[in-house]
């Protein structure tokens, strides 16, 4: 079934075959199991200030910049933009909840398929819309040797944030990458539409509560439902791509 979302792709873009160069990993959800408690904190601090959004509806809005994701529930409720010293108060509030939380642990397959992506030769990135300016030693402490900090993408170097292709686009950019060289590690909608929109094949992995369907809806070439399960199919996904095939978006 591998081999059909891979034909399935290379026949969209018009490409003969995936030639894998490199990996492209989300962080939040994908590398460290924190988005339960970016949840906590943006349901908790939206209710300070009057605002309705659900833990569930902020997985939906996991990509999206702070502020765009405050402006977009005031202006669900009041019909206008937030002003821009509630934003900053709010996301900053946001921020020291989050924080209040023990360090996220690193999510159950990453470290592992890491390992396995690292032995066949092939270069793992980071391209989050993280803006913590402690990523790097983050990154470093938990996943040692696997990421170099030229490579890495992070919200200080693009202007738009996911559903928004940049972030990927830069990604091959600063890889020296073409789109069929390298493939999107996502576990958010808007991450996924970012992904396809840069013409990547991206891959899902659903760590979170929401429905699977919704990232095959968003453009997922292939759904996993958890990065063990990813890290489990590495090889016979990685053999797949390795050569020009038939099929569909496939799901296990």
């Amino acid at each position: 079934m591998f081999q059909e979302a891979v034909n399935h792709y290379l026949q969209f873009h018009g490409y003969n075959r995936l030639q894998l160069k490199a990996v492209l990993f989300d962080m939040d959800g994908v590398l460290f199991n924190s988005m339960p408690y970016h949840a906590d904190a943006w349901h908790k601090v939206m209710e300070r200030h009057g605002l309705h959004l659900s833990r569930e509806e902020a997985y939906l809005h996991e990509g999206r910049t702070g502020a765009a994701t405050i402006n977009i529930v005031y202006q669900r409720q009041y019909g206008q933009d937030a002003t821009p010293e509630m934003i900053e108060n709010i996301y900053a509030e946001k921020s020291i909840e989050f924080n209040s939380h023990p360090d996220a642990e690193r999510m159950p397959g990453a470290w592992e398929v890491l390992q396995k992506i690292k032995a066949d030769g092939l270069t793992p990135m980071v391209v989050t819309g993280s803006g913590q300016r402690s990523l790097l030693d983050r990154l470093s402490h938990n996943f040692p040797g696997m990421f170099r900090s030229e490579l890495m993408v992070t919200a200080f170097d693009v202007k738009y944030g996911k559903p928004n292709p940049e972030p990927y686009l830069m990604a091959l950019q600063k890889g020296g990458l073409k789109p069929n060289e390298a493939i999107v590690i996502e576990n958010a909608p808007l991450g996924v539409q970012a992904g396809a929109a840069a013409g990547i094949f991206t891959i899902a992995v659903n760590t979170g509560p929401i429905d699977g369907q919704v990232l095959l809806d968003a453009g997922a070439n292939v759904l996993f439902p958890s990065m063990q399960a990813f890290c489990d199919n590495w090889e016979n996904l990685r053999d797949c791509m390795s050569l020009p095939i038939a099929g569909y978006t496939t799901q296990i």
